[in-house]
């Protein structure tokens, strides 16, 4: 049966077309997931644990930055983390090998989950605003794997040698739960992931109408605060460590501020042009 169109479809059709394309996701989502689940080994020993070891790359090129400085006892360059990652539930390892699955899985699959998405919006868009929107799956999809790589190779790896070296009495020793270790891993690389989508969300704020570049640039202090707080919630509580993490959110800020000054032009010269023909 032929697609009605946009303007011809009732709420409850909206509701089943939108029901199909969720359906679709989570399928690519399941599919993504059985072959991480397949992939165990990989997915755990050269991912999952790699930040739990000083040769991951990180720890070299700060050792080698403490070195450079001449920092002396710089816990990045020691042998090995004073913890170990153990399991205290029957069924802990089964459910860290399912749920880190499903994440895996939502991170292969996020270009087709952001297509399905777009192939729910898109029909309710003019021509013009799909021609201007046309690289969205790609751009939204690259900004989201450089989240997940900057989550995984800066915030994941502060973290885990922050938390894993503190302690407050040699009384005490860390033994980590499987799933309390795994939880840091894949908060920091998804919340990451979600934070680089900042563009994406003022490309559609501003052609809503809800923000402009002068609400951006007159609240840019505010939002300095806001990254800030988050930074400090998704890393260890060290100056360092939140400095790193919120130049790139910045960055991201300001270049947000220029997209948006970019569309309310656009939407602008638009709007004249349809004075003139009118």
């Amino acid at each position: 049966m032929a697609k009605k169109d946009v303007n011809e479809m009732s709420f409850l059709d909206h509701l089943e077309d939108l029901r199909w394309h969720l359906i679709r996701i989570v399928g690519a989502v399941i599919l993504c997931g059985t072959v991480a689940f397949i992939f165990k080994g990989f997915i755990f020993d050269n991912i999952i644990f790699a930040p739990k070891k000083m040769e991951f790359p990180t720890y070299q090129w700060l050792c080698a930055l403490a070195n450079l400085v001449s920092v002396e006892d710089s816990t990045f360059c020691g042998e090995s983390f004073p913890f170990i990652i153990q399991n205290r539930t029957m069924a802990g390892q089964f459910s860290a090998h399912i749920w880190t699955s499903i994440y895996a899985g939502f991170i292969i699959a996020f270009p087709y989950v952001i297509y399905q998405l777009w192939k729910f919006i898109s029909p309710g868009l003019n021509d013009n605003e799909r021609n201007t929107s046309r690289g969205f799956i790609i751009v939204s999809s690259l900004l989201f794997f450089l989240g997940v790589l900057f989550g995984y190779y800066v915030i994941t790896p502060l973290s885990i040698n922050f938390l894993g070296t503190y302690t407050v009495s040699a009384e005490v020793s860390n033994e980590i739960d499987i799933s309390s270790y795994i939880s840091l891993v894949r908060a920091s690389v998804i919340a990451s992931g979600i934070i680089f989508e900042l563009p994406i969300l003022i490309y559609f704020l501003t052609k809503l109408g809800l923000v402009t570049p002068e609400i951006l640039r007159k609240y840019r202090k505010f939002a300095l605060v806001i990254v800030l707080i988050i930074s400090a919630v998704i890393t260890p509580p060290d100056i360092a460590s939140q400095i790193i993490v919120a130049i790139p959110v910045i960055i991201l800020y300001e270049i947000s501020i220029h997209i948006s000054r970019i569309v309310l032009k656009r939407e602008r010269k638009k709007t004249k042009s349809h004075v003139r023909s009118s």
